[in-house]
């Protein structure tokens, strides 16, 4: 019997590898992680070879069982794992032929590590994509959560970092919620390009074997098999697509982080995020740091730069197979871990933020934040836009001068500013007169926010995780 540490390939090369080059080369110090799938693809390709009469039943039984047996041995942390044999593919057969002989080295008929591997990937990948979909829903239903109990609470909204125009928090949640829509919608289209089955284009040109393609796509849940033998073993698209998606979901949950540092400084102090979710200073007793959205922040551009490396890895590549594209599974592992790590972290703490609605309130009062609703009134009365845009920039300047707010001006000094200025111009002045005026597009008053969260419930109810 063959030596189980020997190379599949030894037969070729006669001079034993460089210890050097067998540890450069090796995968099985990151792949290992693709066990189960490994094993998951090879039974249903096992089941396929007995169905087609190119296995016998025994040696499909003995073969499953074996493989049933690795995986225990695996996950109970019995498994021996080696270098000498390079990656999960190979520690997993070599195994399994020391366990059941001769039906071991059957299993390998009519395939090779080239479409072995591209499944175990597409395999495992669909299902992280839909546990990544699942925390994408946890954190969205924490923050409907979150909206339901601040529908009412105002704040600024900003443009330019400056005070705009007055909003709900409400609302301003719900913002958020539409994103992170976006990005599970992305991660369901993208998921059905990873669900094609390479199994079966073998190398690169396929297998003179009368395999059943379709049918092991069956068995593993795949939509279809690949279309293309070539395209089917060296395509990386999927995983290009994915950590794309990936980037923005990232770069999302950023911008998010952003507002959060931005909002519990002293500075804001619109809200408070809880103590476990901060960190103290070695030096300064007082500070409370935000490391949790900071480290956010900063995960972002390892997943940014995941992208990139996946880009530049495929961008010269002739066709078919080649050694490359063993470096697609540490960006596209890291990316993975480092999203369902952010989503997790980000849905615990958004659940136990304090909102300061006080704060909120009178910062949503400074600025002329209601200026615009100003020059609507002045619109309704009749004048066109631009002339009441100019009336209301004079009466801003007017308002600097004194110190004060266009809601705190009395009516007399409006008034010098356009004879068309009434008394009943101080409701659309109100925080919650500006807030109420624009119920359209979604709506920023208590019940339009309400009513867009119940749509967002709905959505989220009737969604496939």
């Amino acid at each position: 019997m063959p030596n189980p540490q020997e190379k599949p390939w030894a037969g070729r090369l006669q001079a034993p590898t460089d210890a050097f080059v067998e540890s450069f080369t090796a995968s099985i110090g990151f792949d290992r992680r693709l066990y189960r799938h490994d094993i998951q693809g090879s039974i249903a390709h096992a089941r396929m070879l007995a169905r087609q009469g190119i296995l016998s039943e025994s040696e499909r039984d003995a073969i499953i069982q074996g493989l049933e047996c690795i995986q225990v041995q695996i996950e109970s942390g019995d498994f021996q794992w080696s270098v000498a044999l390079e990656d999960v593919h190979m520690n997993i057969e070599s195994a399994l032929t020391a366990e059941i002989g001769e039906a071991g080295k059957r299993l390998h008929t009519a395939r090779s590590r080239n479409d072995q591997v591209a499944t175990d990937v597409r395999l495992w990948l669909r299902e992280e994509i839909d546990a990544i979909r699942q925390a994408i829903a946890r954190l969205q239903g924490v923050l409907l959560d979150l909206a339901e109990r601040e529908a009412e609470t105002i704040l600024p909204g900003f443009t330019h970092l400056q005070a705009a125009q007055p909003v709900t928090f409400g609302h301003h949640l719900l913002a958020w919620f539409e994103m992170l829509e976006r990005d599970r919608a992305r991660l369901a289209d993208c998921r059905r390009r990873v669900n094609i089955l390479p199994l079966g284009a073998a190398a690169l040109a396929g297998t003179t074997y009368p395999i059943d393609r379709h049918y092991t796509a069956e068995l593993l849940g795949f939509d279809a098999p690949a279309e293309n033998s070539l395209d089917a073993v060296s395509d990386r698209d999927f995983a290009i697509e994915f950590v794309a998606a990936a980037a923005i979901l990232m770069m999302h949950l950023s911008r998010f982080a952003e507002e959060l540092i931005l909002w519990s400084s002293a500075q804001f102090g619109f809200i408070a995020l809880a103590d476990s979710f901060c960190t103290g200073s070695s030096i300064m007793p007082q500070k409370k740091n935000p490391d949790v959205p900071e480290l956010v922040r900063g995960k972002t551009g390892r997943v940014f730069g995941h992208l990139m490396a996946l880009l530049t890895l495929m961008k010269a590549q002739p066709l078919a197979y080649n050694k490359d594209n063993q470096e697609d599974k540490e960006p596209l592992f890291d990316t993975v871990d480092t999203l369902k790590g952010s989503l997790k972290v980000f849905a615990d703490m958004m659940g136990a933020i304090e909102v300061d609605r006080e704060r909120m309130r009178a910062a949503a009062k400074q600025g002329f934040s209601t200026a615009t609703d100003l020059a609507d009134y002045l619109v309704r009365k009749g004048l066109p836009f631009r002339e009441a845009h100019h009336i209301v920039g004079r009466a801003v300047a007017y308002g600097l001068q004194v110190g004060r707010d266009l809601a705190e001006l009395s009516l007399d000094e409006l008034k010098q500013f356009s004879p068309l200025i009434e008394s009943d111009v101080f409701a659309a002045l109100t925080l919650e007169g500006s807030v109420a005026a624009r119920d359209h597009f979604g709506g920023t008053a208590p019940n339009q926010v309400r009513a867009a969260i119940a749509r967002a419930q709905r959505l989220l109810a009737d969604a496939s995780p």
